[in-house]
This record gives structure tokens, C-alpha cells and sequence, in this order.
């Protein structure tokens, strides 16, 4: 990774009343078979907390406002080319949940309108049989945790992704 200031993201582990989660589906903008699927979520903006920031991420993607914020539960760091450029990234997890499952992506930016395809909800189930890239790349293992045994005490620190 570059010796850059990492870029403070918050992401959204957003559960629907089935225990479904919401991911998007990305691509590369000019190679739409280079995909894979992730939580909804982005960079502070100016002076935001990763609270709001979760939130106004989540808005922006799916169209989801009616929204529980619960506690982050984990933390990554990680580091990935995309769009002709590298990400360092610090990401925060938050748990939500939602009774909103109609996605709407009304708040995207120029670069994901290029970039993200769509949005599902996927049971453990699912994530556990995917044959899909998913990120984090734990995904189904850390949800069937979180739902065996409720949010950690503390945020889990994941281990550092290089792609």
C-alpha cells in the first residue's frame, strides 16, 4: 500500500426482516465481466462521522432511509485497484437493519452509475454457496457468526485485504 493517508469509508451490513443481506453488484467501468459483490458504503465526506456517512452512503445506493443503525462490527484494511487507479482504505461495518427492501440507486455518482449494476438480497445460504467474488471475502462465514451470536463486544479487526 501506498504510503498515502488511507481513505475512511463506512460500509453497511444492512439486514432485512428475513436476516437477507444487501449487497451491490460492481464491475470495472469499461469491463463489466470483471464483478463482484459488496456492501453499500463509501468515504467520509468533509467533516461527517462514519455514522452519517453510513447513512448517506446507504441513501445514495439503494434508496434505503428507513434504517436502524446498530453498532460497527468490524474493521478492515484494505487496498484494491479500481478504475485505473489504488484505494487504500479503512473501512468500518456498521449492522443495520431495515423493513425497506425496494432499492432504488438515485444518489449514484458519476463513476458508480459506470460501475455498479444493481443490488440483491442474499440469504447466508446463498452467500455460503456463491460462486461470485463477494468482499469482504469472509462475508458468509462472518454474517452466519453474527447471526448465530448477535454483534461482538468490541468490532472485529479483519485481516488486511491486498488485491
Amino acid at each position: 500500500m501506498s504510503g498515502a493517508p488511507l481513505r475512511r469509508v463506512a460500509r453497511v451490513v444492512l439486514l432485512d426482516p428475513e436476516d437477507r443481506v444487501l449487497l451491490l453488484h460492481g464491475h470495472e467501468p469499461d469491463d463489466p465481466g470483471d464483478d463482484w459483490w459488496f456492501t453499500p458504503g463509501g468515504g467520509l465526506e468533509g467533516d461527517e462521522t462514519h455514522e452519517e456517512a453510513a447513512l448517506r452512503e446507504l441513501a445514495e445506493e439503494t434508496g434505503v432511509t428507513d434504517v436502524e443503525l446498530g453498532p460497527v462490527l468490524w474493521r478492515r484494511i484494505c487496498s484494491f485497484p479500481f478504475d485505473g487507479r489504488r484505494w487504500d482504505q479503512d473501512e468500518w461495518y456498521y449492522l443495520a437493519r431495515t423493513a425497506q427492501t425496494t432499492t432504488v440507486a438515485a444518489g449514484l455518482t458519476e463513476l458508480e452509475r459506470r460501475s455498479v449494476a444493481g443490488a440483491r438480497w442474499w440469504t447466508c445460504r446463498e452467500l455460503a454457496g456463491a460462486h461470485e467474488t463477494v468482499y469482504p471475502t469472509r462475508l458468509a462465514e462472518l454474517l452466519r457468526r453474527l447471526l448465530d451470536e448477535g454483534p461482538p463486544a468490541a468490532p472485529e479487526v479483519l485481516d488486511t485485504e491486498i488485491v
